[in-house]
């Protein structure tokens, strides 16, 4: 058994993301010693990993909720499903960013870097110009 510093330390998850996943029940609430203090054992380091990977992966909670659930239970077309569909929202947001990269490197290539006055400035303050859209800065899933 150890305690949420160790649980901190042996999986690299800082302390307050560990209290979140618990209000959030990714995590069970664990038991409490005498003293109040929170006390892990080898299966929380163990799921903690498999939130802390799936979160690498970009998943948002509810997607990391679902595959907890679907854990050892033999549900993999649900868990193909939920991938396939997590692939589609990250191949999107590519998109998007890649969108965004023209449009940057077209408002770049509009100043050569030799005139007195920046076009870059003056197209960003364009009233025409289009707001981009909420997925060129995170994802929406």
């Amino acid at each position: 058994m150890m305690r949420i510093g160790e649980l901190a330390r042996l999986t690299a998850t800082p302390v307050d993301t560990i209290r979140h996943y618990e209000r959030e029940g990714l995590l069970a609430a664990p038991p409490r010693t005498d003293a109040g203090y929170r006390v892990y054992g080898p299966l929380d380091a163990e799921r903690l990993h498999f939130i802390r990977r799936c979160r690498s992966l970009d998943m948002n909670l509810v997607e990391v909720r679902a595959l907890l659930a679907l854990r050892g239970g033999g549900h993999d077309v649900a868990a193909h499903a939920l991938l396939d569909e997590h692939i589609g929202h990250v191949s999107a947001r590519i998109a998007a960013l890649q969108e965004l990269e023209r449009e940057l490197l077209a408002l770049r290539a509009r100043c050569k870097g030799d005139e007195p006055a920046c076009a870059i400035l003056e197209g960003l303050a364009e009233p025409g110009a289009e707001l981009p859209p909420k997925s060129h800065v995170g994802h929406n899933h």
